[in-house]
């Protein structure tokens, strides 16, 4: 059981332990979670995407027939990842208003505004 708790440990599968916040510190708290969710999301997608082109590659390397129904099914399944890539990407690099409201919240916690949201 040691090997199973720390390999869901790693990957962060675990139960949380409950993480008592100040109320001055709960948006910096929810903008860190928010970030570790995005790195779990990113490298399972990833992971997956490559592993899928790996074994695409390593098909072709090794002249393995596949059958004309599995070949389909791959490109669909590839297709599908390949959509999965693209909303990672979209939500790493294209939600700055969404990041900006954010970072504006964890700023205005002290009482003190550094940070504005709106356009120059």
């Amino acid at each position: 059981m040691a090997i199973k708790d720390s390999v869901k440990k790693a990957l962060g599968f675990d139960k949380p332990d409950f993480v008592k916040v100040d109320d001055k510190n709960r948006f910096y708290f929810m903008l860190q979670q928010m970030q570790t969710n995005r790195w779990k999301i990113t490298v399972i997608v990833l992971g997956l995407f490559f592993f899928i082109i790996a074994g695409i590659n390593s098909a072709v390397f090794f002249h393995v027939t596949i059958a004309e129904s599995w070949k389909e099914l791959l490109l669909i399944l590839l297709g599908a990842f390949v959509g999965n890539l693209n909303k990672v990407v979209d939500y790493w690099f294209n939600s700055e208003d969404r990041d900006k409201m954010l970072i504006q919240k964890v700023d205005e916690e002290d009482g003190q505004s550094l940070s504005s949201t709106l356009e120059k």
